[in-house]
Parts: C-alpha cells; sequence; structure tokens
C-alpha cells in the first residue's frame, strides 16, 4: 500500500479508525495517557492497563475539554486540550500506519457527531502538527457519513427512505435520508437527531433493563417509521452489537424493510468519502444536504457584456466551512447590493438587499464593489462589501458595510 486513505470516527467516548478498502478497525477510547516519569503517550488498552497499575495518569474526554479551552495538568506540567488531542490523534494513526507498513496518508475524512467550526479549525491544527496537508483532511459530520457509506452500497439498499439508528455510550441517534431524482443533479438528503429518550447502555446488564431498553426503542421505532417507505434501516454503535435484548425492536424494523448492521458506519462512510479525492472523477454526482452543508444557493444578477446572469456566490451542498468567494463588481446606478437565496423548494426563493450605506456618491459605473460572502454556519451567511474606488478618478473611500443574513 502506497498511501493510507482513512475515515475516522472521532467522538467524546471512542474513536475507531478505517483504512479504505481494508477490513480491519481500530476502537480507542479517546483518552490520553502519560506514563510517570517519563515523556511517553498511549492510547487504548496500554493506556488502562498504566493507569491499572498506577504508573500512568489519564486525561479522557478529550473533545468536550476542547470545545471549553480546557487544560490539563500532569506531574507539574500544564497541556491544553489541543495539544493532548495531536497527542491523541499521532498515536492513534500510528495504529494503521504499523499495521501497513507506510506512513503517507492521501487523504483522511474525520466524521464527527455534530460539526463546529471551533472543532473543525482545531483538527487544521492538528493537521500541520501531524505534518498533513490541510488539503488532505477532510471534516464531515456524522449525517455526511451515513450518506457516504449508504450511497457506496448497491442501488436497491437506497432505493427509497433509509434510517438509522446509533446507540452507544454517547446516547441514542436516529438519522434518516432520502434521494430525491429529476432535478438537474440528483440531490441527497439526511438530517440526524438526538433522541430525547436515550438512556445509558449499563441498564443493559440486567433482564428489567434490557426490557425497558427494549421498549423505549420500540416506541421511537413506530414514531419514526410509521407512514414512510424504507428500503433499509441499519443499526451502529455498541449498544446494538449484541441484539438478544431488543427482540421486539429487531422484530419491528424487520417488518416489510432490510436491516442492517454495520458497527462501524461513521468510520467507513468518512473512509468513502476520503477515497472520492483520489479520483479523477467523483463516484458520487449528486449534492449532498445534510448537516454541515448549505441548504441553498447564493447567488447575485450581474451583466456581462450586456447580458444577465446569475452569479453563483456557494452552491446548496457545499460545506459551509469551505465555502468563500469574492468578486468585485461595478455599480450601474443603484445603492445597493442584491442578493437571491434559493433553496431547494424553488418557491421559497427570496431576495436580500443590503443597502450601501456610508458610501460615497459618483456617476454610474464609477464605483468599484469588493463583494465578499461567507458563512459562520451552515445556516448564516456573513457579507462583507467595501467601497474599491475606481482608479485615481475615484480613489477608494475604505467605506465597508458587513451583515449577517439568515439562509
Amino acid at each position: 500500500m502506497d498511501e493510507l486513505v482513512i475515515g475516522i470516527d472521532l467522538c467524546d467516548t471512542y474513536t475507531k479508525v478505517s483504512c479504505f478498502e481494508e477490513e480491519k478497525v481500530w476502537t480507542v477510547p479517546t483518552v490520553i495517557c502519560k506514563k510517570k516519569q517519563t515523556d511517553e503517550w498511549y492510547v487504548g488498552k496500554e493506556a488502562y492497563g498504566l493507569v491499572l497499575m498506577g504508573t500512568g495518569i489519564m486525561v479522557d474526554k478529550l473533545l468536550s475539554l476542547v470545545m471549553k479551552d480546557g487544560t490539563a495538568t500532569i506531574e507539574g506540567v500544564k497541556y491544553s486540550a489541543v495539544e493532548l488531542l495531536e497527542k491523541f490523534l499521532e498515536r492513534v494513526l500510528a495504529l494503521p500506519r504499523e499495521e501497513y507498513g507506510t506512513d503517507r496518508i492521501g487523504h483522511m475524512t474525520v466524521s464527527l457527531s455534530r460539526v463546529d467550526g471551533k472543532m473543525m479549525d482545531v483538527l487544521l491544527r492538528c493537521a500541520d502538527s501531524l505534518k498533513l496537508s490541510r488539503q488532505r483532511l477532510h471534516v464531515i459530520s456524522h449525517t455526511e457519513s451515513f450518506v457516504y457509506y449508504v450511497m457506496s452500497q448497491k442501488k436497491e439498499v437506497w432505493a427509497m427512505q433509509v434510517g438509522l439508528f446509533d446507540l452507544s455510550d454517547e446516547g441514542l441517534f436516529y438519522y434518516e435520508m432520502k434521494v430525491q431524482r429529476g432535478l438537474k443533479k440528483m440531490v441527497v438528503q439526511a438530517e440526524g437527531r438526538e433522541m430525547e429518550e436515550s438512556f445509558n447502555l449499563d441498564i443493559l446488564e440486567n433482564a428489567a433493563g434490557a426490557k425497558m431498553g427494549d421498549r423505549i426503542l420500540c416506541s421511537c421505532g413506530e414514531r419514526l417509521l410509521q407512514k414512510k417507505l424504507f428500503s433499509s434501516v441499519f443499526l451502529t454503535g455498541k449498544g446494538f452489537d449484541k441484539l438478544d435484548w431488543a427482540e421486539n425492536f429487531c422484530r419491528l424494523l424487520c417488518s416489510k424493510r432490510k436491516v442492517y448492521g454495520e458497527s462501524d458506519l461513521f468510520a467507513r462512510g468518512a473512509a468513502y468519502h476520503a477515497a472520492d479525492f483520489k479520483r479523477p472523477k467523483t463516484l458520487y454526482p449528486f449534492a449532498c444536504i445534510c448537516e454541515g452543508r448549505l441548504k441553498a444557493t447564493v447567488s447575485m444578477a450581474v451583466k456581462q457584456k450586456e447580458k444577465e446572469i446569475q452569479l453563483v456566490m456557494a452552491s446548496a451542498g457545499d460545506s459551509w466551512y469551505e465555502a468563500r468567494t469574492s468578486v468585485e463588481l461595478i455599480a450601474d446606478g443603484q445603492d445597493y447590493v442584491d442578493l437571491s437565496i434559493t433553496p431547494l423548494d424553488v418557491k421559497k426563493k427570496r431576495t436580500v438587499r443590503i443597502p450601501l450605506e456610508g458610501f460615497p456618491e459618483r456617476p454610474d459605473r464609477t464605483t468599484r464593489l469588493g463583494v465578499t460572502v461567507g458563512f459562520l454556519d451552515e445556516n448564516t451567511m456573513a457579507v462583507a462589501i467595501q467601497d474599491k474606488g475606481f482608479g485615481e478618478l475615484f480613489p477608494a473611500t475604505g467605506a465597508m458595510v458587513r451583515q449577517e443574513v439568515q439562509i
């Protein structure tokens, strides 16, 4: 193997690592352990072994620690959460590197339960410390991992709606996706959410708790699956490693639909996503509308050679984190900029007008505008418009307007 194509399911309690087209998947707790009186760091079983022997100091819940800008003091040395996450990822990546005898990583996709700008920034910093090009690191949501996993299966699996129940130490989550055809471009819409009925896996260790868990899942299944046509339903997560405790739930799922178990679904979906970047042409010619992706197209009506066209600033299905466009335009007798926001349902298309307040008055076509569109999250667009002047005749004034728009 010349280089690795890796998918990582990174959660607060566990981490799974999968390599594209390889069966083996590593599952390790998301903890890092320092061996006392040394500069040696360990993950997985070795980490717990050191703690049990009293020769190691362990830090867990690394993602939560990152999100609250936390630190950990170990033997008098303060480590930031980012440093600890870097050490953890370095040692986790050593597992496939040692297994397949190569340090080179072609592309790597990290799947998170929730895509957050702060965590994405941190992972890019981790890529730098791991000497992995930022262009080779990709971050997606569990929802998008689900999409890529399912769309990598036979068409009969995703011919109708597809459901996914995820039960782990992180909680109980439900995901659903469907493929829309008949549009100019095939669209896959997916969404996921944590269920209020979530329960601790410890209750499954006794008969009464297992029976209650089965009842909870049956209640969720009846509510979520009724009056819908599903071609398949998937089960993933530690809670579904064994199904003898959920007989009624399984009976409910298997009625008129196929049910599949895949304990490493998010990691494998991330690996499918990463592998697509190595191809000259994508295997997934669809727009993915889900968490972490834009749900509407943003465009501007402009004139090019006296012909009006729609200049697309961002497209539905683009990653909000990566979507950023800057253009320069010449105002033609107007003191505002209009942006069209077009969701999949074109009937809900709307126009947002941004007045050029504080901009100097000039003759027509003598004001050059710099327009930048970026996103704070998948629902919030940030627009900046700056006066660029018009050569020496009308120098730039530095006037600027900024506006946040819900899309």
